[in-house]
């Protein structure tokens, strides 16, 4: 894979020449110092890929020469990641982390126990921040897929989308939600609480009741201090099980990555492009490990 990519958004599928925007320009030949003759792959974010070549290395509209065009294949499995917002740029890091292991969706959640409260410009402003994370997450890792970030959304109306109910049922205010349900084949949420079950026992009764892995994959993630007992009730209540990764306390952005990551290379990658992987070892690690604070 050349070392240069760059990322062209609106580019048709048939295109002979790429002008990259002044922002990327400036990314890739004064940050990155690609010159004339140097190979780049452009994407757009959804799976489009130009094999290009640079033949005007502008600091602000460089241009690229399309030398192939091709369409990556789509994961075959998917994940989508409801975050509840953490303190501090730590959000950051977790979009990256997240688009490195090829989450499709993350949603940014406000929680009882979040600290940190996005609302009007502010919000508009740290949604472009992650974008521009994910972007650069993207070129870094060569995924030619950016993942969906939603708008920040309570927890009560995130949930009410499986099951709505009224606030005293479960201490969790749940808001209307005039989307429709997405389906997903196993909703998870990471927990401190007692009464969880491990991700092996999991997987292992949705592979004895379907005959294979998951597809769609929901997990949950909550804040320093995990989920409310209200909220971890509503959670279950909604349809997510409620998983442990372990005997110990980790920061909110290793258990989302390392919860999405044993799912992927665990379940989905599962003799993968001719890997071998061994189920029980890989799995056998969330005994080691434990849910975020």
């Amino acid at each position: 894979m050349p070392d240069f990519r760059a990322y062209a958004p609106e580019v048709i599928a048939d295109a002979t020449e790429i002008r990259l925007t002044p922002a990327e320009s400036h990314h890739l030949v004064t940050v990155n110092r690609c010159g004339r003759g140097d190979p780049v792959i452009a994407f757009d974010g959804h799976g489009h890929e130009w094999v290009t070549e640079c033949i005007d290395p502008s600091k602000s509209a460089a241009v690229l020469r399309v030398r192939e065009t091709r369409q990556a294949k789509p994961l075959p499995h998917e994940i989508t990641l409801g975050q509840a917002l953490p303190k501090g740029s730590t959000m950051d890091d977790i979009i990256r982390q997240a688009t490195e292991v090829g989450a499709a969706r993350i949603v940014p959640l406000q929680s009882e126990r979040t600290q940190v409260h996005l609302d009007g410009d502010r919000q508009d402003k740290k949604l472009e921040k992650w974008r521009l994370a994910a972007i650069e997450a993207a070129k870094q890792c060569g995924n030619p897929w950016l993942p969906e970030i939603t708008p920040v959304q309570t927890l009560g109306k995130f949930l009410s989308r499986w099951a709505p109910m009224s606030p005293s049922a479960t201490g969790v205010g749940m808001e209307t939600d005039a989307h429709p349900a997405q389906a997903y084949d196993l909703k998870l949420v990471a927990s401190l609480h007692a009464d969880t079950t491990t991700l092996k026992a999991a997987l292992a009764h949705y592979r004895a009741k379907h005959a294979g892995a998951p597809k769609k994959v929901l997990w949950l993630i909550g804040p320093e201090g995990d989920f409310s007992p209200g909220e971890m009730t509503a959670a279950i209540s909604a349809g997510f099980q409620p998983i442990t990764l372990g005997p110990l306390v980790l920061r909110s952005d290793t258990a989302a990555v390392y919860a999405m990551s044993i799912l992927r290379v665990g379940v989905f990658d599962h003799g993968f492009h001719g890997l071998s992987w061994d189920w029980e070892q890989i799995v056998s690690q969330e005994t080691v490990l434990d849910l975020s604070v």
